[in-house]
């Protein structure tokens, strides 16, 4: 569905509650996200950096912070709009971590990373 329907609103569904929940009941399947975090498809990048938007606590920060420095140097929209999402969704647990990711890596992250990631500071 995710590639054959691909957009950011079916994506980002399939991504927070469907997805979330399989990896988050079956751990093994992280290395699918990995997986997906580098994959061509720009719509499979994009559930790898934003699948975790509704896990708080239990958001893999390593594997966040990851996933955004494989994606971070990607020109498109829908890439950078969604690392500074799952960035913002973070910080909203762990904004301490989030912000000093943010500038420790200001100068890599897009504009509009930085922006979305930095919303609600």
């Amino acid at each position: 569905m995710i590639i054959a329907h691909s957009w950011w609103d079916s994506v980002d569904g399939i991504a927070s509650y469907a997805i979330a929940p399989l990896v988050l009941k079956y751990p093994e399947l992280q290395k699918e996200m990995a997986h997906f975090s580098t994959h061509k498809n720009l719509w499979l990048r994009r559930v790898a950096i934003t699948y975790q938007l509704l896990h708080k606590t239990k958001t893999d920060k390593q594997f966040l912070f990851h996933v955004c420095k494989l994606n971070w140097g990607d020109n498109d929209f829908f890439i950078r709009k969604a690392i500074g999402w799952a960035l913002r969704q973070y910080a909203r647990t762990s904004p301490v971590e989030v912000y000093k990711f943010v500038e420790t890596n200001n100068n890599k992250l897009s504009n509009l990373s930085v922006r979305e990631a930095l919303k609600h500071k």
